[in-house]
């Protein structure tokens, strides 16, 4: 007998939009979640300087990259951290099972719509899984009246409780406000329940007014961060861990053994070129505030094209996400056979070349006709070399997102003639 463990619907979506193309179609790839910007020119020479480097490091990490990252964080935080609270990781996808594996047994609360990687990891370790499901309405935040249900309910079973949440969020690019979280961290300091604050998005909040679950609850939160999205390095695969103030000894041992039985350590010569971009250089700073103006720009200009087609979603506050909802099609729809998100993406997809990841793959009910948008098909070299030499301006987010827009214009042409 084998673990029926269903492949990445974010990679299986992929590969069939490369097939459709290879026929000559056209398709526009809103479905995979990859940074369209290149990495650095001074992260990229930090890793030729550092490429002879095949030296073991240690398991938590090399103790100038987790001093350059308890620094960085530290600042961009407001609250002070100490290099022995961070994890060094092949990926935060890593650090994330390695938490979660710390624990013998354990509920994992999970929002829905969520990661696509959350709730199989809890599966694969055996932790009980519950689903907290959000609606279009509570701008897909858990509230503290759903949050409390949840772990009551949990609770009843489970000694240990860990709730992950995820700011700002894939697959709605939206972020938690500082009153939600407090009041979140109300509910969860009653139930004495951890947290696994997913804050990969984080440097790509639109506004840079960033809040850290971890500021409202320290001791009970754990932060997990990485050079895939900010830095556009995803391929690098290094990702870091925060522990939660005054973390048990016990629970750090046993991330420490779980790391050294399957990972190891991140790559060497990676992890001695990541203490240039967590460290105070003015060219990676502007870097990343150059993507913040133009994800900004180009996920609002996507935005007011995807509504004037009819569908609803909420404007994007950070990373590069929207969350589509199709249910004022539901009936046009239906009289097409179409009853679920699956269904719907499936013929987008054939008929209009539009890639686009259904909201099942994010805990969604299937009939709750959502799928998640992507705006990062777009040449993200040529954008940051118009902004470096142009400045931004609106007719450099049109001349970005013409494609993309067209796509969605395209999208709700064919959606408007099921009607």
């Amino acid at each position: 007998m084998y673990r029926h463990i269903s492949p990445s619907s974010t990679l299986l979506l992929n590969e069939q939009s490369s097939a459709l193309e290879k026929k000559g179609r056209q398709v526009y790839r809103f479905g995979f979640g990859q940074s369209p910007f290149p990495i650095s020119s001074v992260l990229k020479a930090a890793l030729i300087k550092h490429a002879h480097r095949k030296e073991y490091t240690q398991v938590q990490g090399l103790q100038a990259l987790r001093a350059k990252v308890a620094e960085y964080h530290s600042a961009f935080e407001s609250r002070p951290i100490s290099e022995e609270q961070i994890f060094i990781a092949p990926g935060s996808k890593a650090l994330l099972y390695t938490i979660m594996c710390a624990y013998t047994e354990a509920a994992v609360l999970i929002p829905a719509p969520a990661w696509v990687s959350y709730a199989p990891q809890a599966e694969l370790i055996g932790h009980g899984t519950f689903m907290m499901q959000t609606s279009f309405e509570q701008r897909y935040r858990v509230t503290p009246d759903i949050l409390e249900k949840a772990l009551a309910e949990a609770a009843q079973h489970y000694q240990n409780l860990l709730v992950v949440l995820n700011s700002p969020g894939n697959p709605d690019g939206l972020c938690y406000t500082p009153s939600e979280l407090q009041a979140l961290a109300v509910v969860l300091e009653k139930y004495q329940a951890k947290v696994i604050s997913d804050e990969i998005y984080a440097p790509l909040q639109h506004d840079n007014q960033h809040v850290s679950m971890a500021k409202y609850y320290p001791k009970g939160t754990f932060v997990t961060s990485g050079l895939s999205k900010w830095a556009g390095a995803g391929g690098w695969r290094l990702g870091i861990a925060i522990l939660p103030v005054d973390c048990d000894k016990q629970l750090k041992d046993a991330m420490l053994g779980i790391a050294s039985e399957t990972y190891s350590c991140a790559a060497s010569p990676i992890q001695y070129a990541a203490i240039t971009a967590y460290s105070e250089n003015e060219m990676m700073q502007q870097y990343v505030q150059n993507q913040r103006t133009i994800l900004s720009a180009i996920g609002m200009n996507i935005y007011k094209a995807v509504i004037d087609a009819g569908l609803n979603t909420h404007a994007p506050e950070g990373g590069f996400y929207l969350l589509l909802d199709f249910t004022s099609y539901r009936q046009s729809l239906r009289d097409s056979s179409l009853c679920t998100d699956t269904e719907i993406c499936e013929k987008i997809l054939e008929d209009t070349g539009v890639a686009l990841l259904p909201g099942v793959s994010f805990g969604l009910p299937p009939e709750a006709l959502c799928a998640r948008l992507a705006y990062v098909d777009f040449d993200g070299t040529q954008a940051l070399e118009d902004i470096t030499t142009q400045g931004w301006s609106e007719y450099l987010t049109e001349k970005h997102s013409h494609k993309m827009c067209q796509g969605i214009e395209n999208l709700g042409r064919y959606l408007k003639q099921l009607a």
